[in-house]
């Protein structure tokens, strides 16, 4: 199937770039005409705005969920020339061409008259965007050409103060930020591979007056032991309003430790259509992991004593020699959204954006997600080859079959959901849209149990079980010119199999300007409480079996922000308050918590940079810090501090044509129960066996942006042996790479 899929796309690919030669080719790039008539000053199809140091929409900092576009301050994102001439990104203000301009008149092509977008975003030579699928929202980026951050090729690494993980590319990780974590009801069996996974409401959609594509390769390590991380895109427009994009990643390691290999796939296929009244975006998304599962080191002090005869990554003693983890899913979904106008509009306006309107939509999505996990029992027991040890066994338990297992597990749903949305005057005002809709999501659970005398699937009846969600939801947001911004929205299950689940949250965000300079100040507010994942209450495999039946998980959490963007300063508070928090505890089985937890963190960031001669040449010093206080260590683990460094100087070798950055990268993080890994349930779990951390990690690397093309070259763990105690594991028996070497670059086409 993965063979088929990969030549599909393939296919795929190579036919998207053919068009778009084709395209680039046959027509100059087409200019939209500025237009004057129903500009959108501020940040349109938005809700309620963005918080101060937030990274995407309608989240506040710490919050996960969604594409984040990435805000830095000025120093770390500044650019020089050299974009402004060799990108169309840059330069909108340039002269359009006569010819090209002769050409366009003889087309009369219309420009982007969609609601969502504002006169300065139709200007852009691309645009980026999100979905929100439960409301007629989006969330306006940029395609990420820039030259900052360029040296984290990590994805969970790219967040806050990075995380913990088990060495390598493609394995699970879990953020060291408590307020970063994925926190879902369904498909918890994915959480670990979260920060690797495509979804519709992550999905980008692009409006690009050129064809545009990127092509992304980092690799590490010699032949045996590689990593590598592969990525294409492309994008292009059949029409103004209508385009297209295709996504593909392949990223993963043959192993620096012994069977350790990973491989992680995702691709996406997008289609979007933002018209004056009518919109549409629809999509296909695939995921798929593979992890070679090794259990960890037999002894830690074969890595932290530096035992000679171990000095080979790959002659350490696993736990575990052949078990396998495998998770999938496939999604297809279509948000669609017709507006009709409360008053006659004339040949003046340009967009319903600034008149009182209506919108109807409807959301269609279905889902399927798939674990499987394979050993054998002489696979998963150590045995010494010097029999200086007793054989060593990683479960206890073999329930369906004493020699080998194969576990699956599948979860599918399919959502419907209708909703209608009331513009009172315009999509900026005091009221700016109202909010309501209607939901049904139906889903199936599937566990293979062989006991059950012939029957293979979970259901009494030897069917799958089937569950049926009803909910209805509604929101207010609103704008007082670039001062104040304000959301509220609630959702609520009143029958079905969620019953009584409840979900409100509301935020403000006020603005003042000090000689043109915004100060944002906000607060958000966030009440829940919702049952257990599925997952969590029911799990038959051949090591582990549970049957619980937990109450409510609540969540009351409260944020507040400062963010002052010309010093590169942000600060967030965030309170969260936990009563039934449900946690897999130090047997790596889900217990519910008696008591209440409360969680308290201080997330600060200054960015600065320190101007260096008459040109654009400077020092960065970059600063992310995570203070962390927990009331149940047991239940939330958090480290006390968390931080992430990154001091680089920023000059121009070949002005407007090559730009370096070179500097070093610095994480670490204090004492604390870090979270175990355990296979056979494919979680993390709360584990009091030993604490870990204190141990500074180092990258030196040195990123290059030349015209197009953006270059890596990184020693990832510097300080590999170098200085102080060899105790770099982030999850217990699970050490990180030792000193490798990486190249990488990507490359950007226009054409």
């Amino acid at each position: 199937m993965t063979g088929i899929i990969g030549k599909i796309c393939g296919v795929f690919l190579a036919g998207a770039m053919v068009l778009s030669a084709a395209s680039a080719s046959a027509q100059m790039p087409t200019q939209y005409p500025p237009t004057n008539q129903g500009g959108m000053p501020g940040m349109p199809g938005q809700f309620g705005g963005q918080m101060p140091g937030q990274q995407g929409g309608g989240q506040m900092p710490g919050q996960r969920g969604g594409t984040t576009q990435r805000q830095g301050p000025p120093g770390q994102r500044q650019q020089t020339g050299a974009e402004d001439e060799n990108t169309p990104f840059f330069g909108e203000g340039s002269e359009v061409d006569p010819a090209a301009d002769t050409l366009e008149k003889k087309r009369e092509r219309k420009p982007l008259e969609s609601y969502f977008f504002d006169n300065d975003q139709r200007a852009r030579q691309n645009i980026r965007w999100t979905v929100e699928p439960d409301r007629n929202r989006l969330t306006v980026g940029s395609i990420d050409t820039l030259q900052a951050d360029f040296q984290i090729d990590f994805p969970f690494m790219r967040e806050g103060v990075g995380s913990a993980y088990l060495g390598n590319l493609g394995a699970p990780s879990q953020y060291l930020n408590f307020f970063d974590r994925r926190e879902s009801r369904h498909n918890t069996f994915a959480d670990p591979w979260a920060a690797y996974f495509r979804s519709p409401a992550s999905m980008p959609f692009f409006n690009v007056k050129q064809a545009f594509t990127q092509a992304g390769y980092v690799m590490a390590g010699q032949k045996a032991k590689q990593e590598e991380n592969f990525s294409i895109f492309h994008a292009q427009n059949i029409s103004p309003q209508t385009g297209f994009n295709v996504d593909f990643k392949s990223l993963g390691t043959k192993g620096i430790y012994s069977w350790q290999a990973t491989r992680d796939k995702i691709l996406s296929l997008g289609f979007n259509h933002t018209g004056k009244r009518y919109t549409v975006h629809a999509g296909y998304v695939w995921n798929s992991i593979y992890n070679r599962e090794n259990g960890g080191l037999v002894d830690d002090g074969d890595v932290i004593d530096n035992i000679t005869e171990f000095d080979m990554s790959d002659n350490l003693p696993m736990r575990m020699s052949d078990p396998k983890n495998w998770v999938k899913s496939n999604t297809v979904f279509l948000h669609q959204s017709y507006g009709v106008p409360l008053r006659r509009m004339t040949e003046e306006d340009f967009t319903m954006a600034d008149r009182p309107a209506f919108y109807i939509g409807h959301s269609l999505e279905y889902s399927r997600w798939t674990r499987k996990y394979e050993d054998t029992y002489a696979g998963t027991v150590y045995r010494d080859p010097q029999n200086q040890r007793p054989p060593l066994p990683y479960y206890d338990q073999w329930l369906l079959h004493p020699a080998m297992s194969r576990d699956s597990i599948m979860e599918s749903n399919l959502s419907n959901r209708l909703f209608v949305q009331l513009q009172p005057w315009d999509r900026n005002g005091a009221i700016a849209t109202i909010d309501g809709g209607v939901g049904v999501d139906m889903r199936q659970f599937y566990m293979f149990d062989p006991r059950r005398q012939g029957e293979f699937l979970n259901g009494p009846d030897g069917k799958n079980v089937k569950q049926t969600e009803y909910y209805a939801y509604a929101g207010i947001n609103g704008r007082v010119r670039q001062y104040f911004d304000w959301d509220a929205r609630f959702k609520y299950n009143p029958f079905g199999s969620a019953s009584g689940d409840v979900e409100a949250e509301g935020g403000i965000v006020a603005r003042l300007f000090i000689k043109e300079r915004p100060i944002s100040i906000s607060g958000r507010f966030r009440f829940s409480s919702l049952n257990p994942s599925y997952w969590e209450q029911n799990f038959i495999s051949n090591h582990y079996e549970w049957k619980n039946s937990f109450s409510k998980e609540n969540e009351t959490r409260f944020d507040a922000s400062l963010n002052i963007p010309h010093i590169g300063f942000t600060a967030t508070a965030s309170q969260s308050i936990l009563s039934g928090k449900v946690y897999y505890g130090a047997d790596a089985l889900p217990a519910q918590a008696s008591d209440v937890v409360s969680v308290t963190g201080v997330y600060l960031r200054e960015d600065l940079r320190i101007g260096v001669g008459k040109g654009t040449n400077s020092v960065n010093l970059n600063h992310r810090v995570m203070l962390h206080w927990s009331t149940n260590q047991s239940v939330v683990p958090v480290p006390m501090v968390a931080g992430y460094l990154s001091y680089f100087f920023d000059f121009s070798v070949v002005k407007d044509v090559l730009r370096l950055q070179t500097g070093v990268d610095v994480r670490a993080n204090t004492r604390y129960y870090a979270p175990g890994y355990n296979p056979g349930v494919g979680q993390f779990y709360n584990q009091r066996e030993k604490e870990l951390g204190e141990y500074i990690w180092m990258d030196l690397f040195v990123t290059a942006k030349w015209k197009r093309m953006r270059i890596i070259l990184k020693m990832q763990h510097l300080n590999d042996d170098m200085f102080g105690a060899r105790n770099y594991f982030s999850v217990p028996h699970y050490p990180m790479n030792n000193r490798v070497f990486k190249l990488g670059l990507s490359w950007n086409f226009y054409d």
